[in-house]
């Protein structure tokens, strides 16, 4: 009898267990989900059509690829002009500055097919400016890049946070002094800002 009720807790206890596991697992999937879900992207293309009713900006790469992307009220725009000042400014003005035909740099998180902005560059004369060249040195904990560029110059930028994220990502370690790159950024009283980078 006592060996009947002892196998019996035995079951008990192992059918606990796999109920445990399996609601662990769940868990650990979608904080994983969730995770991904609020990871950023960028995208560097044109702007090819704008629609203040939604929201929503198309932007085309130069592979041709098209990326519909959705302004929210935390969303900041870097690079347009307001009075005659470069701002970052919050969704309610961010079309004042982004329009057709302009070349852009999109930072967005996706949920299934639906982009939305997190930061949008406003690249080119009026916008955020850019230099290409050679990566010199990476300092992530520092969050500066150096970059030599075609003239032998070299230029050192505070990486944004974003930025800081992307050469963690994109550019590996032990291949920092030779990656060629793109550099989008700031300048404000002669500190230069890096937005975002492409390797080219």
């Amino acid at each position: 009898m006592d060996r009947i009720h002892l196998c019996s807790n035995l079951k008990e206890i192992r059918k606990m267990k796999s109920i445990v596991r399996a609601s662990l697992l769940l868990v650990l999937l979608a904080a994983l989900s969730w995770a991904a879900d609020d990871m950023v992207s960028a995208v560097h293309g044109t702007v090819t059509k704008v629609d203040s009713t939604t929201k929503t900006v198309v932007v085309k790469t130069k592979d041709g690829t098209e990326h519909t992307i959705k302004f929210v009220d935390k969303t900041t725009v870097h690079g347009v002009k307001a009075a005659g000042h470069d701002t970052a400014m919050g969704a309610k003005d961010s079309f004042h500055g982004i329009k057709e035909g302009s070349e852009v740099v999109a930072h967005y998180t996706a949920k299934g097919a639906e982009k939305t902005a997190v930061e949008v560059d406003d690249v080119g004369k009026d916008g955020i400016k850019s230099v290409d060249g050679t990566v010199t040195h990476i300092d992530r904990a520092g969050k500066t890049i150096a970059v030599k560029t075609a003239d032998g110059t070299e230029e050192t930028f505070k990486l944004s946070g974003r930025a800081a994220d992307d050469a963690g990502k994109d550019i590996g370690k032990g291949t920092e002094k030779t990656a060629h790159v793109t550099v989008y950024y700031t300048e404000d009283a002669g500190k230069k800002t890096a937005h975002f980078f492409e390797k080219l």
